[in-house]
């Protein structure tokens, strides 16, 4: 024979009784409660990371950059030199900047004779040129930086016009 106090109690109708329900809600609302705690935890644990690797990107931009400013001191420093000298070494730094954003992924923009891009261009001019085909850049007045994927900025140009045409 088997012990009644062992055997789930049975409703009226034949269902699970009002306490084995009541028992299974609050299993379910611990579970429920454990998840949530889960996925706060990692929320915060994701936001920690996330914190620390800009850090990290910050600095080893920051790093990059620093022998920039060192030289850029460096020309500072002998400015009253041969003027020739110190143009040399502003136009030796500029060069290094450049290469640091490329080093980045954003490498420089200035190509004049390609076709116009509103992706990599910002059309600030138009002018006539009956050496350069309509919608061919002609000028760069500011260089872009970027790639193919995303543009740090876009490069400001002035774009050919057909002859004749404003």
């Amino acid at each position: 024979m088997t012990d009644p106090s062992t055997e789930p109690e049975v409703s009226v109708n034949g269902g699970p009784s009002r306490a084995d329900l009541e028992a299974t809600i609050a299993d379910l609302e611990g579970r429920w409660r454990r998840a949530m705690a889960d996925f706060d935890n990692l929320n915060k644990r994701f936001q920690r990371e996330i914190t620390r690797e800009r850090r990290d990107e910050r600095d080893q931009v920051a790093a990059r950059l620093l022998p920039v400013i060192d030289n850029l001191e460096l020309a500072v420093a002998h400015a009253g030199a041969d003027p020739d000298t110190l143009i040399e070494g502003v136009r030796a730094v500029r060069d290094q900047a450049i290469a640091v954003l490329g080093q980045l992924g954003f490498r420089r923009g200035d190509e004049v004779g390609v076709p116009f891009d509103p992706m990599r261009h910002e059309v600030v001019a138009t002018e006539p040129d009956a050496e350069a085909a309509p919608g061919t850049v002609v000028r760069v007045l500011r260089p872009g930086y970027g790639n193919d994927e995303h543009q740090l900025r876009p490069a400001a140009v002035v774009v050919a016009t057909a002859a004749g045409q404003e």
